[in-house]
């Protein structure tokens, strides 16, 4: 009979005093300290105060965005007509990991998402890798993503107004501008809900994403007017090759359902509600976007996508034939962008929360403020950095990065989530992985598919990321992991 009040021999790490430094890469945290642990920061700890309703939002609210707005115009010429098979295809990728993430949310639901998953069963090196990948994969990504924002307000104010922001302050250095200034004050604005809680970010960023939910079925409901159903009569011109080549590129509009997991520690009932948060949050998106798909090309036909960056507000103007449409649509844009800026930089910091209470990253990470019950200093580094960079630097490949970070991260929770059914097999759990190990290795097997369809210049860049955090950790995390020479007084 295993003992339930204690961590398991193969769940926790040795004694500090008897490991070498290989059996110290592969300490392993146990669940128990984990869930623990959950909520408690330095001088403060967390408040639980967000339900399903609020966790699906946020995983909609990171996922949901610039995607669906220009990716689809994209993806049409690769695919045809089944452009809506692929965004089925890319969506049944994203499920498998889906599955493994809400397996292991309900099991261990605490702020680290993936980094935590990895450090209860693959160790800390292992641990320490995931939680760099999570880095690039939010970090950047808010950058990235502000960045775009600045340029659709650009295009909103021109519609309304007649007056765009001069390249001057609306584009980084190397990019034909010397600051870009929208893109620091979206970040800034997200910046400010997080300081406010984690419920009134929750409510903030509840509100735009039913804005863009709307102003998709809007779409919806005026493009099926110019309906022709001659669109689809050659519904695969380009092969099963073509439908794969874009699954390929719609595959990273599902990035962001794993945000709801990051909130493990602010959630009411994180067992029961982060895996129906995750799963719904993906149903939902994948609708949308299927939906979307199947309406725009029965709009236009596919050989017109050529402006991919306006694909939607063109059909919404040539159904109706005016110009007010794709104004609409631009606003709709802003915020859809800013609450991915809101929930992005909220996992962030949630990540960084988790790693500094580890040890394996600065404690200031870990204070948790007592009035407003969020990590302040934590939120407003990571905010100011993010902004700065979005501000002062063309990101390039570095962009690019983030997708294979996170596919990179994806692979290690397929992973994970079989590891911890071998090991801890007496855990209870919320939710299982159907037809486990296969469908998590296929979900290991097309992460691994995915990261191998980058570019050269995206591997290196993203090798260049690793050897840095590798660096980082062996002049820090190594030696100030809480798990290194674990006291008495950190159980409290």
């Amino acid at each position: 009979m295993l003992d339930h009040g204690a961590p398991p021999h193969n769940g926790g790490p040795a004694a500090p005093h008897s490991e070498g430094p290989g059996m110290r890469l592969m300490r392993r945290k146990p669940v128990e300290r984990l869930v623990a642990e959950g909520g408690h920061g330095e001088g403060g700890t967390l408040r639980r105060s967000l339900g399903l309703w609020q966790l699906t939002m946020i995983s909609i609210g990171a996922t949901l965005g610039t995607g669906i707005f220009v990716v689809l115009g994209e993806a049409v010429p690769k695919a045809g007509p089944a452009v809506t098979l692929s965004f089925v295809i890319a969506g049944l990728t994203a499920l498998f990991s889906a599955l493994s993430y809400a397996e292991l949310a309900g099991t261990i639901p605490v702020s680290g998402s993936s980094y935590s998953y990895a450090y209860a069963t693959m160790g800390e090196l292992i641990a320490w890798v995931c939680g760099w990948c999570l880095m690039l994969e939010y970090g950047v990504s808010v950058a990235a993503v502000a960045v775009g924002w600045g340029e659709y307000l650009n295009e909103l104010l021109g519609g309304t107004i007649g007056v765009t922001l001069p390249a001057a302050l609306s584009a980084p250095p190397g990019d034909g501008g010397v600051f870009n200034a929208p893109a620091l004050i979206v970040v800034l604005l997200a910046m400010a809900f997080l300081l406010g809680g984690a419920r009134e970010s929750a409510r903030a960023n509840t509100v735009m994403v039913l804005v863009k939910i709307g102003a998709l079925v809007l779409f919806c409901a005026i493009g099926v007017q110019g309906f022709r159903s001659g669109n689809y009569e050659n519904f695969m011109p380009l092969g099963m090759a073509g439908v794969s080549a874009a699954g390929a590129t719609l595959f990273f509009s599902y990035i962001g359902f794993d945000a709801a997991s990051t909130a493990g520690e602010e959630a009411k009932n994180a067992q029961r509600d982060l895996p129906r948060a995750i799963l719904l949050s993906l149903a939902i998106i994948t609708a949308l976007y299927v939906l979307v798909a199947a309406v725009a090309v029965g709009a236009k036909p596919w050989r017109q996508f050529t402006d991919s960056e306006a694909a939607l507000a063109q059909i919404m103007r040539e159904v109706t034939g005016q110009s007010f449409w794709g104004t609409l649509l631009a606003f709709c844009a802003v915020i859809a962008i800013a609450s991915v800026v809101l929930t992005v930089l909220y996992g962030q910091t949630r990540i960084l929360f988790a790693m500094a209470r580890d040890g394996l990253v600065p404690k200031v990470f870990a204070r948790v403020s007592p009035r407003s019950g969020t990590p302040r200093a934590n939120t407003l580094i990571v905010s100011l950095f993010c902004g700065v960079l979005a501000a002062a630097v063309p990101l390039g490949q570095l962009a690019d990065a983030t997708s294979i970070g996170t596919l990179f991260a994806f692979a290690l929770v397929n992973i994970a989530v079989v590891v911890l059914r071998r090991s801890r097999p007496d855990m209870p759990r919320s939710f299982r992985v159907p037809l486990s190990p296969l469908l998590p290795a296929l979900g290991f097997g097309f992460c691994l598919w995915m990261m191998g369809s980058l570019s050269t210049v995206t591997w290196v860049v993203f090798g260049v990321w690793m050897a840095v955090g590798l660096v980082f950790y062996f002049l820090y995390g190594y030696r100030r992991s809480r798990l290194a020479a674990p006291a008495p007084s950190e159980a409290k």
